[in-house]
């Protein structure tokens, strides 16, 4: 087999440097390292602007650890950028020259609007908008990206000076009280501000917020159990609140805060909160996709003609060495089976779980590649951790949950599974179809076989003569019977 061939980009930021060596399979980024270090080099510039001794040595170490591990690459399948901090930095061009020495590569110095068509074409490929027109902001170190779109090309965007280190160290460095939040708050306003009418005036329908310090506020917001995903500006009014009544961020003790994060989360959150207050922003998804992403994806100048979920899908077929034809027919049916139960929720509702509910038939099976004993227990474990181009962690949660219930025991399924009825009812199609498929043998139903619900209550309509010819079938039906009344819905047969 030939080798995929591999890339490697450096994101050199304000607070963090990262290495991210990927494989391109056939467009997608398959990861094959990753490694940050927080670098903090923003926190190095002093009252002029230039780089202090420290944070330049810091940072040059970081560049010798990755270029050792990048020796025997092609410059070609190289690329380094460099953003906020070396694009402010009086003294950049005499550190520069070590800078690239010590990584063995060309680093460039882009834009802050270039940024932020990296960082939109990074999210653009990896997130599901369905055309929804996006705002997307990405607070660094030292700058933060708004940029608004939904194709291939952003439509407005653009770079502020304001940043989580910079303004940590700004406004934060003693012991924080509501004072300094709001004169954060309100410096911060003052630069959004120069782009809010702009942007309003343009409109998005959904808020996605990437890179670190959305991605803190939201795990935090998660694990102090205020909500269970996303960030709202209520939600981070508590925060602030629970910050400046103990004095500090590090006195605050939040559950779900990393240690690297403490000395710059109070600036990240205050500039958040002041996107949140100046732009009117309801509230805000987080998502993985960053600027190494969307370096990648440039790259390679991939399309966006098909959804990279599907993409993935089919390469996870592959790659477990999937029966494709048993999973089509898997598909098929369970995806019937869910349009019959559904045929009360909104059009839109049912194509995106249809699409679930196919892509968890898809995959359903790449657990054998590890063990047939218990491989549904396999593929939930491989759908929850695998890196999945194009997934959130959200739906990957979700397509672990399905095929999870494909068969069993669903006495753990009911203790920890929300009672929401479109998962309840996608494990049952998909459940439904693993078993009359079990043959391996394409098969067509009884006509007039329908999959209906009332309530809690499930219920197959099916020939009688049918089953009678389908002995093994029909037993199996009635163990699944027995099996629905360890959950709160119960599933039976009528035979016709």
């Amino acid at each position: 087999m030939k080798p995929l061939p591999t890339l490697t980009t450096v994101d050199l930021g304000s607070n963090s440097f990262r290495l991210q060596i990927c494989q391109n399979n056939g467009g997608q980024p398959q990861v094959i390292e990753n490694i940050k270090q927080m670098v903090r080099l923003a926190g190095g510039l002093d009252a002029q602007k230039n780089l202090n001794e420290a944070s330049q040595r810091r940072a040059l170490e970081c560049l010798a650890q990755f270029g050792e591990r990048l020796r025997g690459f092609q410059p070609e399948n190289v690329r380094a950028v460099a953003t906020n901090t070396f694009r402010v930095a009086k003294n950049i061009k005499q550190f520069l020259p070590q800078a690239e020495a010590a990584l063995g590569f060309p680093i460039e110095i882009i834009a802050g609007r270039e940024e932020a068509r990296l960082i939109y074409t990074g999210v653009v490929h990896t997130y599901p908008n369905h055309g929804r027109a996006m705002l997307v902001i990405d607070i660094g170190g030292g700058s933060t990206e708004f940029i608004i779109g939904s194709g291939a090309q952003p439509v407005v965007m653009e770079s502020l000076p304001l940043g989580c280190v910079t303004y940590s160290n700004r406004f934060f460095s003693n012991k924080i009280s509501d004072k300094d939040f709001q004169a954060a708050i309100t410096a911060a306003r003052s630069e959004i501000q120069r782009i809010s009418k702009i942007y309003k005036r343009q409109g998005w329908d959904i808020t996605l917020g990437t890179s670190g310090t959305a991605k803190a506020i939201a795990n935090v917001i998660a694990e102090e159990k205020l909500a269970e995903q996303g960030i709202t500006l209520t939600h981070m009014r508590e925060l602030a609140k629970c910050i400046v009544d103990a004095g500090s961020t590090k006195k605050a003790k939040l559950n779900g805060l990393k240690p690297e994060r403490l000395d710059v989360f109070a600036g990240g959150l205050a500039v958040m909160m002041a996107a949140f207050e100046e732009l009117a922003i309801q509230e805000m998804q987080f998502t993985d996709a960053a600027l190494r992403d969307g370096l990648f994806f440039d790259f390679i100048e991939r399309n966006l003609d098909t959804d990279m979920r599907e993409e993935t899908a089919i390469q996870f077929q592959e790659r477990y060495h999937v029966s494709k034809n048993q999973a089509k027919r898997v598909g098929e049916l369970s995806v019937k089976f869910l349009a019959d139960l559904s045929k009360n929720f909104k059009v839109l509702e049912l194509e995106t779980w249809s699409n679930y509910v196919r892509w968890a038939a898809m995959l359903h099976e790449i657990g054998i590649d590890i063990a047939h004993s218990g491989y549904h227990k396999h593929t939930a474990y491989i759908l929850a951790n695998a890196d999945m181009s194009g997934f959130s962690r959200a739906e990957q949660d979700l397509l672990a949950n399905i095929t999870l219930g494909q068969r069993g025991d669903l006495k753990k399924m009911a203790d920890t599974l929300p009672e929401k009825p479109m998962l309840w009812h996608a494990v049952l199609a998909l459940r439904l179809a693993v078993l009359l498929c079990r043959a391996r043998v394409d098969f067509r139903l009884p006509e007039n076989t329908i999959l209906g619900v009332q309530n809690h209550d499930f219920y197959l309509k099916i020939s009688q003569n049918w089953l009678n010819e389908n002995p093994l079938t029909s037993a199996a039906l009635a163990a699944e019977s027995e099996e629905w009344k360890k959950t709160h819905y119960t599933f039976r047969v009528q035979a016709i």
